[in-house]
């Protein structure tokens, strides 16, 4: 395996970190954390660029809020000079796993996205009997520090890099822990508890370490298992098969595999269906003919298009906010066949 090492000249050049400020302040230059760093931009970035090369950087502390729909999540926005260091350390890391990642992994990577890993669970549907769900419990709190740095050891052997890596794992243990429900392992002992664990939602960092996490895992079902046919978006998978018994055989690999990294999967809703009863998929419930959006996510959706019509009217955002949420909601809900329930959640929140 291929180790990669002098990556630290690259990800602490100045302009990769220029680029890496433009990456994230791209649609929130208006933000006041962001305008303040623009404002100095030049000694702020060489600031960052020193504190990298002299060792003396830290990551500030997370602001934490909860979001519910679709589902509760505990989102950590790290401060923007943090952001601009994960995008430096993303920019060269991310081309490296890119070569390693299997095609069907979905979430967070470019020319990838959502609606591509609905159109293939479409497209898999319509040529196969059986579909197996499986999602992992907890994923981002799940996730052990120890087992990350090994896995990423394997690849970058740049002690620069890997110490960045460990300090930006470190700024986020334990802002995840009370989303987090114990679970013990063979061969734990009482300290297991105190194992160091669990990404931030929010940070860019995570979004891609949640890929390198779960390589392996793709690497097991395409190159050991011979599935022909999986899907991955995140910590949701989709594998395909003709047989059934196969299909449970897979499972119990992947219960095994996933032990080793420390994660679990929700095993009562992980069963083999016929690809004609549909399956739930990033909130569609997906046919081999049709897609339907998801009652529940149709409801948030209503919910929420009518708060903004509601802030709106008392002038707490403008015109454009409004309609970017509405556009976005519609750019969604169009994968679907969704014209009817476009017609009617857009009706209850027309704005006069």
């Amino acid at each position: 395996m291929k180790r990669y090492h002098q990556l630290w000249s690259e990800i602490t050049s100045f302009d990769n970190i220029l680029s890496a400020f433009r990456k994230a302040a791209k649609g929130k230059r208006s933000k006041p954390s962001v305008a303040s760093f623009e404002y100095d931009l030049e000694p702020n970035l060489l600031r960052l660029q020193t504190e990298l090369r002299d060792g003396s950087y830290q990551p500030g502390s997370y602001t934490n809020f909860t979001i519910h729909e679709p589902k509760r999540r505990l989102i950590s926005a790290a401060p923007f000079k943090d952001r601009v260091t994960h995008h430096a350390l993303v920019n060269v890391l991310e081309p490296i796993y890119e070569r390693k990642f299997i095609y069907d992994s979905y979430a967070n990577r470019r020319g990838k996205g959502t609606h591509r890993a609905l159109d293939r669970c479409t497209h898999y549907m319509r040529r196969y009997n059986y579909v197996l769900p499986l999602d992992v419990v907890q994923f981002f709190p799940s996730i052990d520090h120890a087992i990350f740095q090994s896995i990423l050891a394997k690849t970058i052997s740049d002690e620069p890099t890997l110490d960045l890596c460990d300090k930006i794992l470190a700024g986020g243990a334990g802002v995840q822990a009370e989303e987090y429900d114990i679970v013990y392992f063979p061969g734990d002992n009482l300290f297991a508890a105190n194992r160091p664990r669990g990404l931030p939602i929010g940070n860019l960092t995570s979004q891609f370490w949640a890929n390198v996490y779960l390589n392996d895992l793709d690497q097991l079902v395409k190159r050991t298992l011979k599935c022909k046919a999986y899907v991955r978006y995140v910590d949701d998978m989709l594998l395909f098969s003709h047989d059934k018994r196969t299909l449970h055989n897979w499972r119990n690999a992947i219960i095994t595999h996933l032990a080793t990294l420390r994660l679990t999967i929700h095993e009562k809703r992980a069963q083999p269906r016929p690809t004609h009863t549909g399956v739930g998929f990033l909130g569609f419930q997906i046919f081999p003919d049709h897609r339907r959006l998801k009652r529940r996510n149709a409801i948030h959706a209503r919910r929420r298009l009518k708060n903004l019509a509601t802030a709106y009217r008392q002038d707490e955002i403008d015109l454009e906010r409004m309609h970017a949420g509405v556009r976005g909601w519609i750019n969604h809900a169009r994968y679907g066949d969704t014209w009817r329930l476009r017609q009617a959640v857009l009706h209850k929140i027309i704005v006069s």
